[in-house]
């Protein structure tokens, strides 16, 4: 804890030592403060402009642009160090460049792919077209309910494996679930299984020491903490490696939201019963998964000239439906994340149901929701009942009202905090995977999704729902009202939600 206390200091200290050249320019040049702020104030009309006449989410630029014309130098310098602006991140550059590199492997089935488009598989047909990834047929999906179901699986499949284990995740924290994991990897990697973990390091910073990827070393086991936490990164701080995935011998992969600490096991949890779920992939689309945790990886060190020696062909002949998993990356021009999920809103047409811990939704989002209840359609959100962040839950809650009002159907999981990140519609197509309906996950960070079409395992998604709802309360019009000081703190809070 204390190392993790040192290492956010470092990145404060930096924070305002960038702020203070703001700072020294009153104090030194204050003759000439009149032109410098003129200048700004230029400057800073012009950034807006710029802005505006760039924005395809205006509910993400808003508050910049309110911020830049009322401050104009802290606002300026806040938009150059968090705004969008990758082009002299070396590491960026880097996953941007494997990303470009390795879109020639991600080659699949062609058969399948004239399939969807005879068949019109509009959501498939947007995933083909704005990114590289392929899509497959004739996997075997297996869904996990709870972490605690997840988990032994997990367990029996590393202890399975030949050749290599790739597992990469948000939050790695040692207790009884890492460390029944990391046993495993110890015996494999003496074996001469190539084992490599990537672990966010802002994700894991209060959990692992700084030199954590040394002491995995030691036992052979190679370690990145992706994006290292430093008060001289700028924009790259606020871009994370939220993906889970774990892959093995490219036979089965694992994905879902369920990162490497006991309370996803529900073992010590604070918030009651920790909801969340994860699925075991057996089939072609676990090269997705690969060729995305490779990007990363060789982004960061260029271990591997060639990666399809890591490609395992299924040669099933059985259909079951199509599966697609996809990245999300805050390179791409495209919000691919919020994209897929609006598009399955717009899409639906009996029933759609999602499970989210945060509710931080742009207007884009909002109004699809919206418009899908005020056509019929079903929709149910289920937040937690139990909150993990208190800020965070009241932005969350200030969507209840407008959503409620258009007839989306609000529950809250009254036993605990629900971690999953489930969209499911029409018993026919679903998406399970890391990415939260906030700002952070759809704009931010490094996410990944399963999407699945005409699946047999939706109907055991559909179960969970099902089971969920009953341990969940529905919001009645009282429960959704606010008086005037709340309502003012949550249009507060809405309005520099995408900021940080």
């Amino acid at each position: 804890m204390l190392n993790a206390v040192k290492r956010v200091l470092i990145v404060l200290i930096g924070v305002i030592l960038q702020f203070g050249f703001a700072i020294l320019i009153r104090l030194f040049f204050y003759k000439y403060l009149g032109l410098i702020t003129l200048a700004y104030s230029i400057a800073s009309v012009l950034i807006v402009l710029g802005l505006l006449k760039n924005s395809t989410r205006l509910s993400n630029d808003i508050p910049w642009m309110i911020l830049i014309l009322i401050f104009p130098i802290f606002g300026t310098i806040l938009l150059i160090t968090l705004g969008k602006n990758y082009s002299k991140n070396k590491l960026l550059k880097n996953i941007f460049n494997c990303e470009k590199e390795y879109s020639k492997y991600l080659v699949g089935e062609e058969d399948t792919k004239k399939e969807v488009e005879e068949k019109d598989l509009d959501n498939i047909k947007y995933l083909l077209n704005r990114t590289n990834y392929f899509v497959s047929t004739g996997n075997v999906i297996t869904y996990y309910n709870f972490g605690e179901k997840f988990y032994p699986e997990l367990l029996k499949e590393l202890k399975k494996a030949e050749k290599f284990i790739f597992m990469e995740y948000f939050i790695i924290n040692e207790g009884y679930m890492w460390n029944g994991i990391l046993d495993i990897l110890k015996e494999k990697a003496n074996k001469g299984v190539d084992v490599r973990i990537l672990y966010d390091d802002m994700g894991s910073i209060a959990m692992l020491k700084s030199n954590y990827a040394k002491i995995l070393a030691k036992f052979g086991i190679k370690c990145i903490p992706f994006n290292k936490v430093s008060p001289f990164r700028g924009i790259f701080m606020n871009n994370r490696d939220h993906r889970k995935m774990t892959i093995i011998d490219g036979k089965v992969a694992f994905s879902g939201g369920v990162n490497l600490s006991d309370e996803y096991v529900n073992i010590n949890s604070r918030l009651g019963i920790w909801k969340d779920n994860g699925i075991k992939i057996e089939g072609n689309a676990i090269w997705n998964l690969t060729v995305m945790f490779l990007t990363l990886w060789n982004a960061n060190n260029k271990e591997d000239k060639d990666i399809t020696k890591f490609r395992y062909e299924f040669m099933s002949s059985k259909k079951n439906g199509y599966v697609i998993p996809y990245g999300v990356a805050p390179l791409h021009q495209d919000l691919i994340g919020e994209d897929v999920y609006i598009n399955m809103i717009n899409s639906a047409k009996s029933y759609l149901y999602i499970m989210t811990p945060y509710l931080i939704i742009d207007t884009d989002m909002v109004n699809s929701l919206c418009r899908a209840a005020k056509r019929g359609v079903d929709v149910r959100i289920i937040v937690p009942g139990i909150p993990d962040k208190k800020i965070v839950y009241t932005q969350t809650t200030s969507f209840f009202k407008v959503l409620h009002d258009s007839g989306v159907k609000i529950y809250k999981y009254t036993n605990g905090f629900v971690h999953s990140k489930v969209f499911l519609s029409d018993d026919v197509r679903a998406v399970v995977g890391t990415i939260n309906m906030d700002y952070r996950s759809l704009y931010l960070h490094f996410e990944n999704g399963t999407y699945m079409e005409e699946v047999k395992v939706i109907k055991d998604i559909y179960d969970d729902f099902t089971e969920t709802f009953k341990d969940s309360k529905e919001l009645k019009d009282e429960d959704v009202k606010v008086g005037f000081i709340k309502s003012l703190w949550q249009a507060i809070l809405r309005l520099f939600a995408p900021l940080f």
